[in-house]
Formats: C-alpha cells, structure tokens, sequence
C-alpha cells in the first residue's frame, strides 16, 4: 500500500481545498442579486466563509499543535456560522436552491473533513475526543 503524500503546505490539506471551493460559491452568490443588494448579509457570509480555510492555513503555519489546533476549533465556528448564514438565504430565497444545497452539501463534508483533523490532533496531544471539559467532582 502506498503512503499518503506529506503534508507540505496547508495548501496539500483536502479541507482547506474543500473550504477554498466552497468560498468560492459564496463569493458567487455574493455578486448575485438578489443576495447582493443585501450589503450585512454579503458582508457576514463573505466574512465567515473566508475565515474557514484562513483559520486552518493560520493554525497550520504558526507552529505548534496546540496552536494549530485552536485555530481548528476557530475555523470549526466559522464553519457553524457560515451555515446558518446559508440557511438564512435559502429561507429568505436569496439565492437558488440548486447552489444552496451544493453549498450545503460542501460545508457538510468540510466539516466531517475538519472533524477528522481536528480528532487527530488530539489524539497527538493526548486529548481524548469528546472528553468532559469539566468532569464530575
């Protein structure tokens, strides 16, 4: 069996790939009316979709895993954000349907990507996954 290609760059991770495509479908609805007459919501949807792949690329070149991991977790909430963002344009039918559920489809596997890296950098940590952050006294 072959070995998985080195990590060389942020650039070579899926999910940031994943999340740089899926920034551009916002940026596309974005410059679409009738979602483009709606400056705040371009503005906070543009804003939380690119904070997705700029956490992950930030985390991955600042050095530590600890570092790098918190900026997972920071991405991960941009992630969340970005979603109800995009369920609020497909309620208000800002945009169609088909880019939405795309969009949807996108962020979803972007964040079972995220999820898994996330994991496993725990796990390298010595963090146990889905461990209490306050146990019982």
């Amino acid at each position: 069996m072959a070995k998985p290609a080195k990590i060389k760059s942020y650039e070579d991770l899926i999910v940031w790939q994943k999340a740089m495509d899926a920034l551009d479908i916002v940026l596309d609805l974005t410059d679409t009316p009738p979602l483009s007459k709606k400056f705040w919501l371009c503005n906070q949807i543009g804003a939380s979709a690119a904070s997705v792949p700029a956490n992950i690329a930030d985390g991955h070149d600042n050095g530590t895993l600890k570092v790098y991991l918190k900026h997972l977790y920071y991405s991960r909430g941009s992630l969340g954000e970005t979603r109800t963002y995009v369920t609020a344009i497909g309620r208000r039918k800002y945009a169609e349907r088909t880019k939405l559920v795309q969009l949807w489809k996108l962020y979803r596997e972007v964040g079972r990507l995220l999820n898994g890296l996330i994991d496993a950098i725990e796990r390298k940590l010595g963090i146990q996954p889905d461990a209490e952050p306050f146990p019982e006294t």
